[in-house]
């Protein structure tokens, strides 16, 4: 992309991700969410795509509920797989590079071993199916991308399981936390940082992208008691006893090969972010 100035255009700014992805890339940043123009309606997308003319797009909003969206499927795959669509035909048009955020949920969890970027996709949930179909959008419609699958993400801005922990942990002094479910934590600070390295560079492909080291829920919940200096009683329990609408994969766990292949660097340990995050 040369030298000089680009115009990137964040989507989801308000969002946990999309907020440090605004404050990782500075200036160049442009940060729209559903007051600017509404992902799942095509004409508006368009309409401010084309006006704005962005180098780049960062595509960050997403309907992330991963239980309600087992009851709100045509909302979820609306924002998820049509809103994606929108951005990546007006996105071809103007000839912008585009990165797409994804996650942990296009995989079933079934493999013993971390996921490559080449694994075979199989969702478990709507959450999950509609993410992958954002990913075959994009992968259909262009030439100029990146996709970004993370997991487990927490930042300062929203809501996120280690606000969770710490809420219900002051106010009842013992949780029961899922230990069978394994994946890595991921600071949207530290993600975000990796993001605006990636999206100045041409090395177009599929990405892994988290903090490093693994961990189940339960080890996350541990870890967070300890440097948050509570006393907090926290009880291991099995994906079968703690019922959700949505079922998650038992093994989140993601291969950063394609990072370092490209010449990226990894990420901080979770612990270690976990650490600066608190």
């Amino acid at each position: 992309m040369g030298n000089g100035s680009l115009k990137i255009l964040v989507t989801g700014a308000d969002g946990q991700l999309g907020y440090d992805v605004c404050r990782g890339i500075g200036g160049e940043a442009i940060g729209v969410d559903v007051a600017d123009f509404d992902i799942t309606d095509r004409i508006a997308v368009h309409a401010y795509i084309e006006k704005l003319k962005p180098d780049a797009i960062i595509h960050c909003a997403a309907y992330t509920a991963v239980d309600k969206a087992e009851s709100e499927q045509e909302r979820c795959r609306a924002v998820n797989a049509l809103g994606t669509r929108y951005l990546v035909e007006a996105a071809k048009k103007i000839d912008a590079r585009f990165m797409y955020i994804s996650t942990d949920y296009v995989f079933d969890g079934a493999l013993d071993r971390p996921y490559e970027v080449t694994d075979t996709s199989n969702p478990l949930g709507v959450y999950g199916h509609t993410k992958f179909e954002g990913e075959e959008a994009v992968m259909g419609i262009l030439k100029k991308y990146f996709i970004v699958r993370s997991s487990w993400v927490f930042g300062s801005n929203g809501g996120n399981f280690i606000k969770t922990m710490l809420r219900l942990g002051r106010e009842h002094g013992s949780v029961s936390v899922v230990a069978d479910q394994f994946g890595s934590p991921t600071y949207a600070q530290d993600l975000a940082n990796l993001i605006a390295a990636v999206i100045r560079s041409d090395k177009y492909g599929i990405y892994h992208a988290t903090n490093e080291g693994f961990c189940s829920w339960y080890n996350f919940a541990c870890e967070i008691f300890l440097v948050a200096g509570m006393d907090v009683s926290v009880k291991p329990i099995t994906t079968a006893e703690y019922a959700t609408a949505a079922v998650r994969p038992t093994n989140s766990r993601l291969s950063k090969k394609s990072l370092t292949d490209a010449g990226f660097g990894l990420l901080p340990l979770w612990e270690d972010a976990l650490r600066r995050f608190m």
